[in-house]
């Protein structure tokens, strides 16, 4: 009874929250700004890397246009 008790004890503190316990971002608006643009840059620079390290990003050395095998 008394583990129930602390259960929804925690529950009723915990839940009303929204978010996470720790903030991740400052509650100053212009530092808060700053680390979001930082966050999205780091995302967007994501794919970029994918890209080299797969080797997506190197030219095409295919032709265009098909060949039927012939110098031409």
């Amino acid at each position: 009874m008394r583990h129930l008790r602390f259960i929804l004890l925690v529950g009723a503190l915990v839940l009303p929250s929204s978010g996470c316990l720790i903030p991740m971002y400052s509650g100053d608006p212009v530092r808060r700004a700053q680390q979001l643009i930082y966050t999205s840059e780091d995302l967007r620079a994501i794919t970029d890397e994918w890209e080299r390290i797969w080797f997506l990003d190197q030219p095409s050395h295919m032709t265009p246009y098909r060949t039927h095998g012939g110098i031409l």
